[in-house]
């Protein structure tokens, strides 16, 4: 069975379990026996790349897609029988799926509408959801009227309007721009908190999972490869794919010597637990430290800048004793502003930043 950590489930509350879920789609495994447990109130990052099984998961929740065996429960409730519209759930889709002959008011409203809630009690929910999402600016103007952005707030107040038990969130800003991004993924964090509803959040960039989640789940092959706080699952990689997928690591395969692994110079660690002769050992840009050319390290040149703002990127590239070596280090830009490509410098990394593997375990 693929257990998450923290999937002993307590009584009652709105909170999320799979149990040993499994779908496929014909020899494909979208979900490979997938146990979990989202807290109620959690916001919970579901990250990974393309095909990893993320959306499936979500849809799973939501009833749009049946899962082979085990159980799928919201609170206490198994929803093995109960279809999606039944199901306790607000969801936010990429593309808004706002209706253009509704005003931001009706669209809000229509959810209220369908359940058929009393037209008082739906007219101040509807106020309450324009000041939450903080349309109430816009509510009589139509989608084609109001910016991408604003048109996902509204599809989040329109969510939100029924009081779901849990709110289902569909890589919902991949479709704005950078700047609105941002802007927006801190306002859905702010509404999620305000409201303290359970959420799933599907994202396969790294750094919107990191800012938004209080845990986040990584997939892969219809897994889950670890579930941890964004510090942690950043600081601490527990899988080699981890190692990969988060944090734009370096990756140096390396030979095992007496129980150690070594890039000369540069850093010395513990060989991991089970290598064979080998390990494969990553590092992240900013945990590179560079110096003059005489100073203490690793023997390196600079082959190109990219400058990022306050931060500058080097690709550096170093001979060792298993051959030529090229990887990305991080430094601030006002420090290297003086370095030319082809510069020599050196370089090292604290161990305590390396994180290493067997070879095998990626086979």
């Amino acid at each position: 069975m693929n257990e998450a950590v923290g999937t002993n489930t307590p009584s009652g509350g709105g909170g999320v379990s799979l149990r040993e879920v499994t779908k496929r789609f014909g020899s494909v495994r979208a979900l490979d026996d997938v146990s979990l447990y989202v807290q109620p109130g959690e916001l919970l990052a579901l990250l990974g790349p393309s095909g990893c099984g993320k959306t499936t998961l979500l849809r799973a929740v939501a009833g749009l897609e049946v899962p082979d065996t085990g159980h799928v429960l919201i609170g206490d409730r198994d929803m093995s029988e109960v279809p999606v519209r039944s199901r306790p759930i607000g969801m936010v889709f990429q593309h808004y799926a706002l209706f253009p002959n509704l005003t931001v008011r009706q669209n809000i409203a229509f959810p209220l509408e369908v359940r058929g809630v009393p037209r008082e009690q739906a007219r101040a929910r509807v106020e309450e959801m324009l000041v939450l999402v903080r349309l109430d600016a816009q509510a009589d103007r139509y989608p084609n009227q109001i910016s991408g952005g604003q048109a996902q707030r509204c599809a989040l107040g329109r969510a939100l309007a029924p009081s779901p038990e849990v709110l289902l969130l569909d890589e919902p800003l991949s479709a704005l721009d950078a700047v609105v991004r941002v802007r927006l993924r801190d306002e859905i964090r702010r509404v999620q908190q305000m409201v303290g509803i359970t959420a799933l959040y599907v994202t396969h960039d790294q750094s919107e999972a990191m800012a938004i989640a209080d845990r986040v789940a990584l997939m892969n092959h219809g897994r889950i490869e670890q579930l941890a706080p964004p510090s942690e699952l950043y600081e601490e990689p527990r899988t080699e794919f981890a190692a990969t997928f988060v944090g734009s690591r370096n990756a140096v395969e390396l030979p095992v010597t007496g129980g150690r692994v070594r890039l000369p110079g540069a850093f010395d660690i513990a060989a991991p637990s089970g290598s064979n002769g080998r390990a494969i050992c990553f590092f992240r840009p900013e945990d590179v430290e560079i110096a003059e050319e005489h100073g203490p390290g690793l023997a390196a040149w600079l082959e190109m800048k990219v400058y990022l703002g306050s931060t500058t990127r080097l690709l550096l590239r170093a001979e060792h004793a298993s051959g030529e070596l090229s990887l990305h280090a991080d430094a601030p830009s006002r420090r290297v502003q003086g370095l030319d490509e082809g510069s020599r410098l050196t370089f090292r990394v604290d161990p305590a930043h390396v994180r290493a593997f067997p070879v095998e375990a990626s086979a």
